[in-house]
């Protein structure tokens, strides 16, 4: 497999606080990658500095799409590349209607015939959204809204897709249906960078897995060895996973990850 994306020890800050601090990593055509870590540390900061959305960021280091440079690109440069961003919070377009949405994630592109197949293709995925594409995007359930940020991702035919905690605040139901999603838009070729807190429903579809403390990656493998790893499974995918703050000292004291 070939590197579709290359992180080379960036450093992303706020202010004067650094929100990352070194961190690489490398995406494979073809498959899905996940960034887990607790609120804060990070995650959603490496999504937004990939796609050019924080000024002047990354401070340090690189980042390679597909062989080329994007570090200190526009966004829409690097959206032009191949690169699609679902951000957490869905940020759709609440005044117009479900069709109008997929349309608008549809901009770059001039092929009607196969714009409309992707709005077919993306109904397939999301019937609920074919019954309710009139309807203003501001009336759907918080569960329809993320499906329809996912389509309208979609709708670029991205190479690489980035998503941002798509499984925040929906049922369990929901979040089956969305990670059943994911794994099929997988499958059909599109390559993803998924950063999420389900760790458990993450690493049943991902590939590989990272962990992401204060900015740093602390831990990274396959996702298969993550799900063995009684660290991992403590403190991401049991009771630990809540972030009590008893537990979560006692995770800082045992330096699982030096």
């Amino acid at each position: 497999m070939s590197k579709l994306l290359e992180i080379k020890n960036i450093e992303t800050y706020y202010d004067l606080i650094y929100a990352v601090r070194g961190v690489s990593l490398s995406v494979e055509t073809g498959t899905i990658t996940t960034i887990l870590g607790n609120n804060g540390a990070g995650k959603s900061t490496i999504l937004k500095t990939v796609m050019g959305l924080l000024d002047d960021q990354p401070d340090k280091g690189t980042i390679e799409f597909d062989g080329h440079r994007i570090d200190g690109k526009d966004t829409e440069d690097i959206f032009r590349l191949g690169l699609a961003y679902v951000p957490e919070g869905r940020d759709i377009f609440e005044e117009v209607t479900v069709r109008e949405n997929l349309l608008l994630g549809a901009y770059i592109r001039s092929d009607r015939e196969g714009i409309q197949t992707d709005i077919d293709r993306i109904y397939q995925y999301f019937p609920i959204l074919s019954d309710r594409r009139n309807q203003r995007a501001g009336y759907l359930s918080g569960g329809e809204q993320q499906m329809l940020a996912i389509g309208r991702g979609l709708m670029s035919r991205p190479k690489l897709l980035l998503l941002d905690e798509p499984s925040l605040g929906l049922s369990p139901i929901l979040v089956q249906s969305i990670f059943d999603i994911i794994q099929t838009i997988r499958s059909e070729g599109t390559t993803i960078l998924l950063v999420e807190q389900n760790a458990r429903m993450a690493l049943s579809i991902t590939d590989t897995a990272l962990i992401l403390e204060n900015g740093r990656f602390v831990k990274e493998g396959a996702a298969r060895d993550m799900m063995e790893d009684k660290d991992v499974q403590e403190f991401y995918m049991g009771v630990r996973a809540q972030q009590s703050a008893k537990g979560y000292q006692r995770y800082k004291r045992k330096k699982i990850w030096s």
